[in-house]
């Protein structure tokens, strides 16, 4: 494995590196650092702090490679993420399919006028929820729109049986969840409030993805508590300045992603993805013309004591639990259809640069996992193709899919 790879492996793990003098610092999340980790930090310490240094002096030399603030009077281009739902969105392919809810049970007394401040501080603070989208000359572009007062209706359900309480609310939150944004017009967030009870509500904020992810649905509730809190005791929230908007990102992403850049990451892809085999699954109905967008979930419990032995032999390769589960889906598909090339489509959060980790905003990555499985390979060696596989997908994570 490339020290470079070796690194994006860890960054992905949520470890972050950095040179403190002479030596080699890290920081990580529990348990993620294994001996064997341990050990490979070390045996690559010389080699990482080479490639920390190099990338700091790549940053310090080019400006361009760090993202800087916008004028708001240029026309502010879509990021590659953005123009990939722009585009479905457009062909009317994608009906509410994007819409993105955050459902929050709120438990205790309740300041209705201080909710409503704070959602509001939110779409202050954060560009993105402001921001609608139009074309110009053919080409889509961001208009970021001033602060606004976002409407909070209220519902009361407190007069309800429990059971009807239950019935109603997964009515209406559905309801809300079915209706369209309008991307030109309509900013990408709206929210509702209903009551259960004296001290407990739930708040419903629907955003589109063109404007959140994943990440921005853990972002959001965290500023909403520190903003509500704060505004409660007439206080300014603790939180940190935000360095740039996400229009900053778009504009740095485009720049970025051009020549050497643009053609190493490209020429990667082109490779791995060159003949890629349909996997042909059997099923029992033939696929509809048209894609519904209706589907299921069916819940799998595993016991505690495979959990623990799958996290051990995880730890034990040196690999994440991510890749050791891939690993065993790909054997699976391979089995069911009884083909050895397998690709596996799955989302990276693509949020590797300090900047954009508090901001609000799409950002997420498709990759592409594709392993060979012939041979006949133990599933020691799936797993280590496997982790191969991550590894660069991981290392050519930039380019949109």
């Amino acid at each position: 494995m490339k020290t470079v790879e070796f690194v994006s492996y860890l960054q992905n793990l949520g470890v972050k590196l950095w040179i403190d003098g002479e030596q080699l610092r890290y920081r990580s999340p529990k348990k993620v650092i294994t001996p064997e980790l341990k050990q490979s930090l070390v045996e690559r310490k010389a080699d990482i702090l080479k490639l920390l240094r190099k990338a700091h002096k790549n940053t310090q030399s080019d400006a361009g490679s760090s993202i800087q603030p916008i004028s708001r009077e240029q026309t502010i281009p879509l990021s590659f993420a953005q123009q990939r739902l722009w585009f479905i969105d457009k062909m009317a392919l994608s009906s509410n399919a994007y819409n993105m809810p955050l459902t929050l049970n709120l438990v205790g007394k309740l300041d209705y006028v201080a909710l409503q401040k704070s959602l509001n501080q939110i779409i202050a603070r954060h560009e993105t929820l402001r921001t609608t989208f139009s074309e110009i000359n053919g080409t889509p572009v961001q208009i970021v729109q001033p602060p606004f007062e976002l409407q909070l209706p209220k519902k009361d359900l407190s007069g309800l049986t429990p059971s009807e309480q239950i019935t109603q609310l997964q009515q209406l939150l559905q309801q809300e969840n079915e209706q369209i944004f309008n991307l030109e017009v309509d900013p990408p967030i709206r929210a509702q409030l209903f009551q259960l009870g004296t001290t407990e509500h739930i708040l419903q904020i629907t955003l589109h993805h063109i404007a959140s992810d994943g990440w921005s649905l853990t972002v959001l509730p965290k500023e909403l508590s520190a903003i509500y809190t704060a505004t409660l005791f007439d206080k300014p929230p603790s939180l940190p300045e935000l360095p740039i908007q996400y229009a900053d990102f778009a504009v740095w992403q485009r720049n970025y992603l051009q020549g050497e850049t643009l053609e190493s990451q490209l020429n990667y892809w082109k490779q791995k993805l060159l003949d890629l085999p349909q996997l042909q699954l059997p099923t029992d109905h033939p696929r509809p013309a048209v894609e519904t967008f209706r589907g299921a979930g069916i819940p799998i419990n595993i016991p505690a004591a495979l959990t623990s032995k799958v996290k051990q032999l995880t730890q034990k390769q040196g690999v994440t639990l991510f890749m050791t589960l891939l690993a065993a889906f790909k054997i699976l598909l391979s089995r069911y259809s009884g083909q050895e090339s397998i690709a596996v489509g799955t989302p990276i959060a693509n949020r590797n640069r300090s900047e954009i980790e508090g901001l609000i905003g799409f950002f997420v990555n498709s990759l592409v996992m594709y392993t060979d499985l012939g041979g006949f390979p133990s599933f020691t060696e799936v797993l280590n193709r496997v982790k191969q596989t991550a590894l660069e997908a991981y290392s050519h994570q930039d380019i949109p899919f």
